[in-house]
């Protein structure tokens, strides 16, 4: 099982997460506090759930390579060395192109889950999270690039994760990412093809979910690009907002928590 009475905050330096109140974490934000990454279970992202983003493929989705329109959701792994926390500081590879600041809804898991229905699959659900799912900007999304999704910081989870019955209608969060000097990106979770349960019932009818595992709704279409120096803020919902500066690899300070 993996349970929370309230908010899990993993603050930079303590050697276990805090389950702690709203208040309490909204103090310790407040002060500035780093955080380390309140889960350690297995992360997805999950491709093409917006939208938008289908749309944006056109005719080219009835084209090699793709050649039909997803049937399933599209899932990729966000492994471990991409884990980072609030207030990292992740390499820019190359500042041209710079990073693709995806914000998306972390659905943490509570229980082992194989095969569950939409009806039952909330149940399963112990929180939600906000996680930054970076990656380099590129054109193709068939079969997604490890080189461009699974660079070092490149999936920012937090600062917390907020028990599920603070999260009333998951299917209808506002989402923003701002950064310097530029309009402010605004999406929401209502644009996605599948719903959390619904993503949850998929999912599970081809692979189990492990309770700590967590699994993205997806980024929404068109999200912003960082470059070197800008600092990001993204927000969903009422979760606690998560930043994001963008570094040089000279600039990089010891290793990403």
């Amino acid at each position: 099982m993996f349970a929370l009475a309230d908010h899990l905050l993993h603050p930079e330096g303590d050697a276990l997460p805090r389950d702690v109140d709203a208040h309490t974490v909204a103090a310790l934000l407040a002060r500035g506090i780093a955080c380390r990454a309140p889960v350690s279970g297995a992360v997805y992202g999950t491709l093409l759930n917006d939208r938008a983003a289908l749309a944006a493929l056109g005719e080219t989705v009835h084209a090699a390579p793709y050649k039909t329109p997803p049937k399933a959701p599209i899932l990729y792994l966000k492994p471990r060395n991409t884990f980072a926390g609030h207030r990292a500081r992740v390499v820019v590879p190359d500042d041209a192109l710079g990073v693709e600041v995806g914000a998306s809804l972390g659905i943490v898991i509570g229980r082992t889950a194989t095969r569950v229905s939409a009806d039952q699959a909330l149940d399963y659900v112990a929180g939600y999270t906000l996680v930054a799912d970076l990656s380099v900007p590129h054109a193709s999304v068939y079969r997604p690039s490890v080189r461009f999704r699974a660079r070092d910081g490149f999936c920012v989870i937090g600062p917390a994760v907020v028990a599920a019955r603070h999260i009333a209608a998951p299917d209808n969060l506002a989402i923003t990412v701002s950064l310097p000097e530029r309009e402010v990106f605004t999406a929401s979770t209502a644009s996605s093809v599948r719903n959390v349960a619904q993503l949850l019932a998929d999912v599970t009818d081809f692979m189990t979910l492990s309770a700590g595992d967590v699994i993205t709704l997806g980024v929404p279409h068109g999200s912003p690009v960082a470059h070197i120096g800008d600092t990001a803020t993204l927000s969903i919902g009422g979760l606690p907002s998560l930043e994001v500066s963008f570094v040089g690899a000279a600039e990089q300070d010891g290793e990403q928590q």
